[in-house]
């Protein structure tokens, strides 16, 4: 869910225009996986500081449609204590994946 003071941005009609017409540039499927997408995620997230640089907010450099695993899972992973890059070896040391 938006932030409080995200509320606006993503009610605007600039944002609602801009997220659907991002999605049908990609054809509707998720950037990652490519099954059907339906979250156009900012890859620099918005904060206080960004909300009001177009670049950031409305620039198709910055957005990315993303399925709803997809987008769950780059929002939750950074608060997940489970790494897909490192594991534990026979003798039971972290070690990263090759």
């Amino acid at each position: 869910m938006a932030q409080d003071w995200a509320r606006a941005f993503y009610n605007s009609t600039a944002w609602h225009r801009c997220r659907e017409t991002y999605k049908q540039s990609v054809f509707g499927l998720c950037e990652r996986c490519q099954q059907p997408g339906d979250e156009v995620h900012h890859k620099t997230y918005l904060t206080l500081q960004n909300i009001n640089d177009p670049e950031i907010t409305l620039g198709w450099d910055n957005l990315e449609l993303l399925c709803h695993e997809c987008h769950t899972r780059e929002h939750k992973s950074k608060y997940d204590p489970l790494r897909d890059d490192v594991m534990f070896d026979a003798n039971g040391d972290l070690v990263r994946r090759g």
